[in-house]
């Protein structure tokens, strides 16, 4: 059921995108006088396929990585002179440039409604409250002291740990001082702290930029019971059963989850004997972590997930806005995106961020199934942000994308005629060496995470 729900998942959220994109090629195409032969969601063998009136071909294909639109062309096929003012090729250099930047304009559109849906509906979120500085990091130097709440970084006043690491993302690997604001409960007015950054750097594969400036969220305290059991792991072969409680393990209390994630990681292969409480009584039971390997070595792992605790209730937050308002902070959101989105290929570019963190298909299902498990505001919110990256992407200088061809229309515009057809070619094999590469290196980092 896990991997249908994945598979339904990514479905929808890569069937959505596409078909959003490819209806931007589309309307204004035809609102440019462009006759359109085929809207296909998908590549390869049709599906499904009919075709309307005006002649196009609206097709679902068997491949769900992309989609297109097919515009009657002299460069494709030959045109009745009819037609040949339908043809795309044949349009005026603002009509061209404007069918192709639609496409990724209307993701980013997408995202602002997203948001702005979002927003009006009431985005759930907890209190930014500090629950450890760790040592020898930028807030521990910083002096700063646990159980106050970041109200803000700079200039930008923060609501949420996710307003405040994705700030932080920006600022890897620069050298500055950040003014953290933190609010504390006997306080009227917020502390300042310089964090001093000096080549700020953050291994994104093992931590956030949260915990890499030094700052754990306070989190209510979490007893040792069980939540969700998979059905071939080690807990349920054992015969414990969700909502147990783990007393102690050989003898020694188990004090919190923690505790037990700890001692279960640390006991690969080992015989325990587990004392649970269930229904008021007390049960031995042996159980043997299975071995799994790791960055950091063999780690146990019964196939246990925690049973989830409430928040306290004056930690727990609604942003909500109304109609007007939201729009204002869905567009500031996703000029933050799209901006964040730019800076990390930068610093990709210039090795600052690992291009282990460029993520394939494979991340994106399991994300697109997380994110809908975890409710209609989370999958929303990673629409939005896939919408903005596919947006911004297309939108790159890179031949066979939509950014390449509003390249060549920039040149044309500036040479008063077209780029010439060997060096669009030429073109052409470079920018799909180059995504090729890029889509290679993508799907290795997807096994290399499972």
């Amino acid at each position: 059921m896990s991997m249908l729900h994945t598979l339904l998942a990514t479905l929808i959220t890569l069937g959505l995108l596409v078909t959003i994109h490819e209806w931007g090629h589309f309307w204004v195409a035809r609102r440019c006088g462009v006759k359109v032969l085929r809207f296909s969601v998908g590549f390869g063998k049709p599906l499904w396929s009919r075709r309307d009136r005006q002649g196009t071909e609206y097709v679902v294909a068997a491949i769900p990585l992309g989609g297109y639109v097919r515009m009657l062309d002299e460069r494709e096929e030959a045109v009745p002179e009819a037609l040949r003012s339908e043809a795309f090729n044949n349009q005026p250099l603002w009509a061209r440039s404007a069918i192709v930047a639609a496409g990724p304009l209307v993701n980013l559109l997408f995202a602002v409604l997203a948001y702005w849906f979002m927003y009006v509906s009431g985005v759930n979120t907890v209190a930014p409250v500090i629950g450890q500085v760790l040592k020898d990091t930028p807030a521990y130097h910083a002096g700063v002291e646990p159980g106050g709440e970041v109200v803000g970084l700079d200039d930008d006043a923060l609501h949420s740990w996710e307003e405040l690491n994705l700030r932080l993302v920006s600022h890897i690997g620069e050298s500055r001082t950040l003014s953290l604001r933190v609010l504390y409960p006997d306080g009227a007015t917020p502390v300042t702290y310089p964090l001093q950054l000096d080549g700020w750097q953050v291994d994104v594969e093992r931590e956030s930029p949260l915990r890499a400036l030094g700052l754990r969220p306070f989190q209510p305290p979490i007893p040792a019971i069980l939540g969700q059991l998979l059905p071939d792991g080690r807990a349920a072969a054992a015969g414990l059963q969700s909502g147990d409680h783990v007393l102690s393990i050989n003898g020694e209390p188990v004090t919190d989850w923690m505790a037990l994630v700890e001692r279960v990681q640390a006991s690969a292969g080992q015989a325990l004997q587990v004392t649970v409480e269930r229904s008021g009584r007390r049960l031995d039971i042996e159980l043997t972590p299975e071995r799994r390997d790791s960055e950091a070595g063999s780690i146990g792992y019964i196939g246990a997930g925690v049973q989830a605790v409430s928040w306290p209730a004056e930690l727990e937050r609604t942003l909500r806005y109304g109609p007007v308002d939201a729009l204002g902070v869905a567009l500031s959101k996703t000029g933050q995106m799209i901006g964040l989105t730019l800076e990390s290929i930068w610093k990709m570019l210039e090795g600052v961020i690992s291009v282990k963190n460029l993520s394939g298909p494979i991340t994106i299902a399991k994300v697109a199934g997380a994110s809908a498990a975890s409710g209609l505001e989370s999958f929303v919110s990673f629409l939005a942000y896939l919408s903005i990256s596919l947006g911004v992407l297309n939108l790159l200088p890179i031949p066979m994308l939509d950014g390449g061809h509003l390249f060549y229309y920039g040149l044309e515009a500036l040479r008063g005629k077209p780029v010439s057809e060997r060096v669009q070619v030429f073109g052409l094999r470079i920018g799909m060496a180059l995504l090729f590469t890029l889509m290679a290196v993508a799907i290795v980092n997807d096994l290399l995470r499972l």
